[in-house]
C-alpha cells in the first residue's frame, strides 16, 4: 500500500510541475507578445512643445513648403513636407523616431534652410499620415528613407542628399545609408546601438525584469510577427560599412531613455570620417534644446563640409 501511495504522490507532483511549467510558458509568451506589440503597433505621440517645438506643424515655421507624397518599394504611400531652398540642389532628409512624426524635425528646419538646404520631412510607415505597416525599428523603415532619397533625386532633381535621423530615425538612417550609396553624409541623434540591449536596459529599469528569458523571447516573437530578422536591425553592426562617407553621432550625455554608451558604441564601430558630440542634456533626443545656436551650428557646419 505504501508503494502505491508514493506512486500516486509522485504522479500528482509531476502533474503540478507540468501545469506550473505550462503556466510559466504562457506568462512568458504573453509578456513577449505584449512587449512586441508595443514595437509593432506603437501608439501616436502626444506632441509636447518642449520636444517638437512646432507642434502645430510646418505652417508655424514661416517658410514656404509643399505637401508631398511618394511610394516606397513596398508600395506604401508616404506623406511629408518639402521646403525648397531656391538656388540650391543640396537636400537633407529628416527621419523621426518611434511614435513621433514629421513634426519632430521642424526645430532644425530654419537653420538648415538658411544654411542652403532643401528639406524633406516625412512620416515613416505606420506613423503620422503615411500608410500602415508593422514598425520594424529601422529595418524596413530604411526602405522609406531610401524612397525619400529617390524622391529628392528623381522628382525634385537634387544633386546631393544627406540624412538626419533621431532615435529610431537615427537607427533607420544608419541602415539606409549603409544600404544606399546615394546618401552622402549622415547625422544620427540618440540612436540605440543594439535593440535587444536597449530593451533589456528598459526592462530592468522600468519593471525589474532580467534579460533572460524575456528579452530573447520578445525578439523572437517580434521578428516572427513582423516577418523580419531582428538580428539585422542593429546600427552598430551596419555603421562601419558607411565609410568613407562621413557620419556625425549626437547624443545627450545623460539621456535617461537611451544611455549615452549606445552612442559611444556606434561611434566606436564607425570608421573614419566620423564625429561625435555629447550634448549637455538629460532628456532623450534633446540636443537642440541643450543650446539651439550651438546645436544648429554643429549640424549645419557638418553638412556644409560634406555636401559641397
Amino acid at each position: 500500500m505504501r508503494v502505491i501511495y508514493r506512486t500516486q504522490e509522485g504522479d500528482m507532483l509531476k502533474k503540478i510541475l507540468a501545469v506550473a511549467a505550462v503556466l510559466i510558458i504562457l506568462i512568458l509568451f504573453g509578456a513577449a507578445w505584449h512587449f512586441s506589440n508595443q514595437l509593432i503597433s506603437p501608439g501616436p505621440y502626444v506632441c509636447k512643445q518642449d520636444h517638437f517645438i512646432y507642434c502645430e506643424g510646418a505652417s508655424k515655421i514661416g517658410l514656404p513648403f509643399e505637401e508631398v507624397s511618394f511610394k516606397n518599394s513596398d508600395n506604401l504611400n508616404l506623406r511629408g513636407w518639402f521646403f525648397r531652398r531656391t538656388g540650391s540642389d543640396r537636400a537633407v532628409v529628416m527621419v523621426h523616431g518611434i511614435t513621433a512624426d514629421r513634426r519632430e524635425g521642424l526645430r532644425w528646419v530654419k537653420a538648415l534652410h538658411a544654411g542652403g538646404y532643401n528639406l524633406l520631412l516625412f512620416d515613416l510607415r505606420n506613423h503620422g499620415k503615411s500608410d500602415k505597416s508593422p514598425t520594424s525599428m529601422g529595418y524596413l523603415e530604411r526602405l522609406d528613407a531610401m524612397a525619400a532619397v529617390s524622391y529628392l533625386l528623381d522628382v525634385k532633381k537634387m544633386g546631393k542628399v544627406g540624412i538626419f535621423g533621431v532615435s529610431m530615425g537615427a537607427a533607420t538612417g544608419i541602415q539606409a545609408m549603409a544600404s544606399d550609396g546615394r546618401i552622402w553624409a549622415g547625422v544620427f541623434e540618440a540612436a540605440y546601438a543594439n535593440l535587444a540591449d536597449q530593451l533589456a536596459e528598459l526592462g530592468k529599469k522600468d519593471f525589474g525584469l532580467p534579460r533572460f528569458p524575456i528579452i530573447p523571447l520578445v525578439m523572437f516573437v517580434y521578428g516572427m510577427r513582423g516577418g523580419f530578422d531582428t538580428g539585422l536591425m542593429n546600427p552598430e553592426d551596419r555603421v562601419a560599412s558607411i565609410s568613407p562617407r562621413p557620419v556625425f553621432i549626437i547624443h545627450c550625455d545623460n539621456d535617461g531613455y537611451i544611455n549615452s554608451r549606445h552612442a559611444r558604441r556606434i561611434f566606436g564601430a564607425a570608421k573614419e570620417p566620423k564625429e561625435l558630440w555629447m550634448a549637455p542634456c538629460s532628456q532623450h533626443a534633446r540636443a537642440w534644446q541643450s543650446g539651439p545656436a550651438l546645436a544648429e551650428k554643429k549640424v549645419v557646419d557638418f553638412f556644409t563640409r560634406n555636401l559641397k
